[in-house]
């Protein structure tokens, strides 16, 4: 090839031909946010040659190329707590299929529902850092940026605070009995004496 040649040079897989496939192939995006961050799900449907690929956080889980059942399922473990998740492969008519998605035997509008009744997220900046503080409420674990926290509780006048400590900043979660019982139990976090609102996901 002359040095002059203006023509690009492709990897062989960065050829048009496979970029093209690896677009057109891609059927499904799901966000899913669990108690350690917010994870990615992609999932590649080859409608000819009935190739599956699942990915999660970008990385490669599952991958088939020649699959003669077009519909089915695929399941595998998404995040630090190994969380199961089931894409299902239907189809609606002729060569028109529909991608569903379902955490922990859930579908993920369910799961999602589910899950702010049993976790508080938070959403705060702390030394140039953006910082995601989940807690659970049926273990009380409190999970800050992918990482489970340790933590310590203490009992008090009005409730129950769990101390945990970001960098050298002090941390608690308060509990304090609504009084009400639909409200339950309300869960609140300091962070160095400053009250974090909470984030509805």
């Amino acid at each position: 090839m002359a040095s002059g040649d203006d023509s690009p040079i492709f990897e062989d897989d960065e050829s048009p031909l496979y970029s093209l496939e690896k677009m057109t192939d891609l059927v499904a995006v799901w966000e899913v946010a669990l108690s350690d961050g917010v994870h990615k799900i992609e999932f590649e449907h080859g409608t000819t040659s009935g190739k599956r690929v699942v990915y999660v956080d970008g990385k490669e889980e599952i991958r088939k190329e020649w699959m003669f059942k077009l519909v089915g399922k695929e399941t595998f473990c998404v995040g630090a707590a190994k969380t199961k998740a089931t894409i299902n492969i239907d189809a609606i008519s002729g060569f028109a299929y529909e991608y569903t998605l379902e955490i922990n035997g859930k579908s993920l509008k369910k799961y999602m529902e589910n899950r702010s009744k049993t976790t508080n997220t938070w959403v705060l900046h702390l030394d140039g850092e953006d910082l995601r503080v989940v807690l659970e409420k049926d273990t009380m674990d409190v999970w800050c940026n992918g990482k489970k926290m340790e933590t310590a509780g203490e009992f008090v006048d009005d409730g129950t605070e769990t101390h945990f400590s970001v960098g050298s900043h002090s941390c608690y979660i308060k509990a304090v009995s609504s009084g009400k019982r639909k409200e339950g139990i309300i869960h609140t976090l300091i962070v160095d004496n400053r009250e974090i609102p909470e984030m509805l996901e």
